[in-house]
């Protein structure tokens, strides 16, 4: 079983009121996720732990570079964003590194799958 873990801080609101609907992650991260796998989705620190929010399938994963994000992805990874740049500064926060419109990232389409 894979997960997709996200940070309390940034997403415990957005996920458990079914708000997000895509993440992006940097890197080529095809091999992965894939279409129609199921995955659980998790908040909690790196290496810590973690609770599981719910089950999802993944619907379409996409590689891309930062600058041919939509406004649709960009809006479907935090309703409050609004452009490349809002995600630029997300990503630089959480990897840690300068991040530009020229990296690739992997843009990950997920459905909650209510049991």
């Amino acid at each position: 079983m894979f997960a997709l873990n996200f940070y309390s801080d940034l997403y415990g609101d957005v996920l458990k009121n079914n708000r997000k609907t895509v993440t992006i992650r940097m890197g080529n991260k095809e091999d992965k996720y894939t279409e129609g796998m199921i995955v659980w989705v998790t908040i909690g620190p790196r290496f810590g732990r973690r609770q599981k929010l719910y089950s999802a399938i993944i619907d379409r994963v996409e590689v891309k570079p930062i600058s041919e994000l939509s406004p649709r992805d960009i809006e479907r990874e935090n309703p409050e964003f609004r452009s490349q740049d809002d995600v630029i500064g997300l990503l630089s926060r959480v990897y840690g590194d300068l991040i530009t419109p020229a990296h690739t990232v992997t843009v990950i389409y997920f459905s909650r799958v209510d049991e």
